[in-house]
């Protein structure tokens, strides 16, 4: 376990060494080959850790918590080490697509502009004219609405009226009590039918309001 503790040490220690390079060679073509080489090295230390979790249960009980955070140590310089990385292939990138967006606008040929002055006026008015065609819109719904919720308070006037006329028949043919209950808990679910069916066309003239205007 201890050769290969210091091995990998040893990898860390020449990654480090890698980044000055790494550093140095900004903007050229061997930074690329620099770059793999930091990232085949930390796969390495990686791989050296996991071995040394497994060597660690045939260190000696005594010994066991001094080298478990030695191995901790090399985890956690090797995140480091590969946060690092990852960071500066990021500024890399950056860097890379500023660039390249800088030459592309250098490159750009921008036209002259034309000796007339044309004001778009169209689409002014026909944004002004959907308004105005929504604003209709939106009125003949209110006004359906309003009709729609007229008939079905019509509606429930008439069966009040025939709930009584036919109360007033039961009586005089003597139907007996269950019929009425009957009759009178259909009345109740035609009022709850009613109830709902207004309910349903006020949140349906709401929502299309709401999408029309806003």
């Amino acid at each position: 376990m201890e050769n290969l503790y210091h091995q990998t040490n040893h990898l860390l220690k020449e990654i480090e060494q890698s980044f000055q390079r790494l550093v140095h060679t900004a903007g050229q073509t061997e930074n690329y080959d620099v770059e793999n080489e930091i990232q085949m090295k930390i796969t390495q230390v990686n791989s050296n850790c996991d071995r040394l979790d497994v060597l660690l249960y045939k260190v000696p009980v005594s010994q066991r918590p001094t080298a478990k955070m030695k191995v901790d140590q090399l985890k956690y310089d090797v995140r480091h080490l590969q946060s690092s990385l990852q960071l500066y292939r990021e500024k890399r990138q950056r860097r890379q697509q500023e660039i390249s967006e800088r030459e592309q606008l250098l490159s750009h040929r921008f036209a002259a502009n034309n000796t007339e002055t044309c004001l778009d006026l169209d689409y002014a008015l026909q944004h002004n004219q959907q308004l105005g065609n929504a604003h209709q819109g939106v009125d003949e719904m209110l006004s359906t609405g309003s009709n729609i919720l007229s008939s079905l308070v019509n509606q429930r006037t008439t069966l009040k009226g025939a709930q009584k006329r036919l109360m007033t028949i039961g009586s005089t043919l003597g139907l007996s009590n269950h019929t009425m209950k009957l009759i009178e808990r259909r009345f109740v679910e035609d009022k709850y039918v009613m109830i709902g069916g207004m309910f349903i066309t006020l949140l349906v003239i709401g929502l299309v309001i709401y999408f029309v205007v806003f």
